[in-house]
């Protein structure tokens, strides 16, 4: 039989592959996961979306920009209509330099976070079926995520 256990990287696996060992169960196997990568898009599509949109401020922006030049385009040469659409081609591209700045500072400070986070643990013990209930037991003493057996008969 198989029992397969998650940890997080921390000493609790360190101290059950010892009490594993101490109790003669040599066959296991300790198998580090590696962290993904993440690779943020810029814009989002129909089968991706992050969550994050790079217009939002940029139409609250381009709302107040042009409101504000377009009053004050009744004094000004041109007349409101078109400064009120350069208030607002003016606060559409402020806003989406604000969230690129923004998703760009994110993604550099995520990139410097995970490298101090290590990824989980996979353990896969091979034990007989008398053996299973104390090594499961003493998995979730030592703070295992997760346990799966495999095999029972």
């Amino acid at each position: 039989m198989q029992i397969i256990a998650s940890f997080n990287h921390s000493s609790y696996i360190e101290m059950s592959i010892v009490k594993l060992e101490e109790r003669g169960l040599d066959d296991l196997y300790a198998i580090p996961l590696e962290s993904r990568k993440k690779e943020t898009r810029l814009f989002d599509s129909i089968h991706y979306s992050d969550g994050h949109s790079l217009l939002n401020k940029g139409m609250f922006l381009a709302v107040i920009f042009s409101v504000i030049t377009t009053s004050r385009g009744f004094v000004l040469e041109w007349g409101p209509i078109y400064w009120g659409l350069i208030g607002a081609g003016s606060g559409l591209v402020l806003g989406f330099l604000i969230d690129l700045f923004l998703v760009k500072f994110k993604e550099r400070k995520q990139i410097l976070t995970d490298h101090a986070q290590p990824s989980e643990i996979i353990l896969i013990i091979n034990c007989g079926n008398k053996d299973e209930e104390w090594v499961t037991q003493m998995l979730w003493e030592h703070h295992a995520m997760g346990i799966a057996a495999v095999g029972k008969e």
